[in-house]
């Protein structure tokens, strides 16, 4: 007899449940049997969403009088004076026939691990029933939480009963404070910062959309190490554990629920469970990360067609009321665009229903309207929510100088699966039009600043002279095919390299772009001055045309004529050799740690050759597997997921995964005619 039972429905794949199944299951000593199943059904998305359960499933055993992580708050957003107030409330369960009475403990555990506070409370829970308890107490003089100093601090609760312990769970937080104005901006613990950020879908790369746990740890350290203090998840709820990342590194989250609400941007999307589910789904992701000291706002929304219809105002007042009542320590936002998918309306008169319920106003590729929008509004705090690399410097001017512009999104920090060639530059002859997606081979966006080995792009590097954290950098166009022209599509970037390697273009011009916000730049080439050029006093570059000679490429950048700091390219050598960079060489012996070797073609002086393209073969043994090799091109699928990849501008990356075996892993990677490498990894 066929005793399946469906108990759940989740429409919502981002959006994290729980259920309880104890009513389900057989008598003792008989086994049960429980399925998962994840469907993915039709045109339901715009990006890659990937397919099958690609977070974790956890089968969770509690006391039938115990806690639950998302009922529990602690709101350590207040300071007074140099004491910080900490507010807290959870909820106690009780699944037995019998009131049951006990305390609740709560221990607070300093980042250097000494317990600095602890309380208990006395409850009474009626027989399947609940009681809330909450409190609250000060915490003197704590360490604060922020993008430079992330420190963390602990609230172990627990249960217990009679003589008996019942449950107890750890919750990490951050004790800091947050303000927005548009006349001192965005405040941290009192400090202005402003958000230098990127938007970020939820996929890893050559691993499709698995939350392996060192993956979604690894995009927020590349995230760190390259500038970003912000964060936009785009567009839906992340992974646990990359907001776990992001709270234990430094980076400011904003977390963002939807796609869609009412009306559809495919046939299958979200908007067909909208009305039924977005409480439940809003609700869950406010109870889940509420915790984080990273996140700073939700966003109710992305680009919604119904943003600024009478529905959609009343569904954003609703899903801002939400924000407030489950958390109210946070701004509620949302990414608004223009109206190019509703022609009725325009910007000047219908823009501000769309932020009429929200705090802090997010605008997709709206850098015009910032100022005048200010005259209209003056107390509006905006920011960038999405915005495009070419257009970095115009956007970052503007948040230089206005309080009431707190920083900028780009779209986007790393590279995604799905939309595929969006950031496409083609060559096209006259008349000839560039579409907005390329087809098969392409299967990555390629407008990340960072790409899927985790190297920076030269948008990237030109980001370090915007953000003043670099004081010059050089690349290098590509030459464009006599009679055609360069188009660079909306979200693009010019296609130039860092690189000196022109084989075969011998005296050819050759464009070479120099960036930095001093005022005047020099280049040289094998030692011999090309020229000095003022640098743009809005875009920061200057432009030369040099005659390609291989050798050593040299800019330099000037202060009151004193050269003060260079940057230099060099012809690299023949390909003799493979080198292996692994990020980490000692990792859990847990299929949720991973080891990303970089594969790198090098001369004999050990440099880099940029323009290798060539098969490698990737082997592995021990304990451990290969599982993702490949590239970081847009459009080559042959190295997706493979153990003969072709490197792509001298590159290429193995993604190793140990077997859950303490031991050695050994990776060797090949290529015909140069010399061979290998790296070991250890597990514990």
């Amino acid at each position: 007899m066929d005793q399946r039972k469906k108990i759940h429905y989740n429409p919502y794949g981002y959006t994290p449940y729980k259920i309880d199944i104890t009513d389900f299951c057989h008598t003792p000593g008989m086994e049960n049997i429980i399925a998962v199943k994840a469907v993915n059904d039709g045109k339901n998305s715009r990006w890659y969403t990937g397919s099958g359960i690609y977070r974790h499933v956890w089968l969770l055993k509690t006391d039938p009088l115990h806690l639950d992580e998302w009922d529990t708050f602690i709101n350590a957003s207040e300071l007074r004076g140099k004491d910080a107030v900490i507010h807290f409330s959870t909820i106690i369960h009780n699944k037995n026939r019998q009131t049951q009475k006990g305390d609740l403990q709560i221990k607070i555990i300093s980042p250097s691990g000494n317990e600095v506070y602890s309380t208990s409370q006395p409850f009474n829970v009626s027989p399947s029933g609940e009681t809330p308890l909450s409190g609250s107490f000060l915490l003197k003089k704590p360490e604060l939480w922020s993008v430079d100093n992330p420190v963390l601090y602990t609230a172990e609760i627990s249960l217990s009963s009679g003589q008996s312990d019942k449950d107890k769970i750890a919750i990490p937080f951050g004790i800091r404070t947050i303000s927005v104005s548009a006349e001192q901006g965005f405040l941290l613990n009192g400090e202005p910062v402003k958000l230098k950020g990127g938007c970020l879908h939820h996929d890893n790369g050559l691993l499709g959309a698995a939350a392996i746990d060192r993956a979604e740890e690894r995009k927020a350290e590349l995230l760190k190490a390259n500038g970003y203090n912000a964060v936009r998840s785009s567009h839906n709820l992340p992974s646990e554990h990359f907001l776990d990342a992001c709270d234990r590194l430094g980076l400011l989250v904003i977390n963002e629920a939807f796609d869609q609400w009412l009306r559809p941007k495919r046939p299958n999307d979200y908007h067909r469970f909208f009305e039924e589910w977005s409480e439940t789904d809003f609700v869950t992701m406010l109870r889940r990360d509420r915790n984080h000291p990273s996140i700073v706002m939700w966003s109710i929304g992305n680009e919604i067609p119904d943003r600024a219809d009478a529905a959609g105002e009343e569904i954003a007042k609703r899903l801002a009321g939400y924000a407030r009542q489950y958390d109210g320590t946070r701004f509620t936002t949302a990414g608004v665009n223009e109206f190019w998918d509703n022609r009725h309306y325009t910007w000047e008169n219908d823009a501000a229903r769309a932020f009429r319920n929200i705090d802090v106003d997010g605008y997709n590729y709206m850098w015009k309207e910032y100022e005048n929008d200010h005259v209209r509004d003056p107390g509006r705090v905006m920011y960038g929510s999405e915005s495009v690399p070419k257009e970095a410097h115009i956007n970052w001017n503007l948040i230089d100088k206005h309080s009431y512009l707190i920083g900028d999104f780009v779209w986007t920090a790393i590279d995604y699966l799905g939309e595929a060639g969006l950031a496409h530059t083609l060559e096209l002859a006259p008349g000839e039009r560039s579409p907005q997606f390329m087809d098969w081979p392409w299967y990555n966006a390629w407008c990340g600043d960072i790409d899927f080995c985790g190297d920076k792009k030269p948008q990237s590097y030109y980001r370090d002279i915007i953000w003043h954290r670099r004081d010059i950098f050089m690349a290098v166009q590509a030459p464009v095919a006599e009679g055609k022209r360069e188009d660079i599509n909306f979200w693009g970037w010019k296609n130039e390299l860092l690189s000196w390697n022109w084989e075969c273009l011998e005296g050819q011009s050759m464009k070479v772009n120099v960036y930095s916000r001093s005022p005047k730049v020099k280049l040289y080439l094998n030692d011999k001055l090309i020229a000095e050029k003022e640098t743009g006093k809005e875009d920061y570059t200057a432009v030369f045309e040099v005659p390609y000679q291989p050798g050593v490429l040299k800019a330099v950048h000037l202060d009151k004529g004193k050269e003060i700091g260079s940057v230099v390219l060099t012809t690299s050598g023949k390909p003799a050799a493979i080198r292996l960079v692994a990020d980490k060489l000692h990792l859990q012996a847990s299929k949720n740690d991973l080891a990303y070797v970089k594969i790198e073609v090098v001369d004999e002086n050990g440099n880099v050759v940029p323009d290798a393209d060539i098969p490698v073969t990737i082997e592995c043994s021990g304990k451990g597997t290969v599982l993702a090799g490949g590239n970081a091109a847009p459009d080559d699928m042959e190295s997706f997921r493979s153990l003969t990849p072709k490197t792509f501008r001298g590159r290429a990356i193995a993604i190793v995964q140990p077997n859950e075996e303490p031991g050695d892993i050994t990776l060797t990677v090949s290529a015909g005619g140069l010399q061979q490498s290998s790296v070991i990894i250890k597990t514990h």
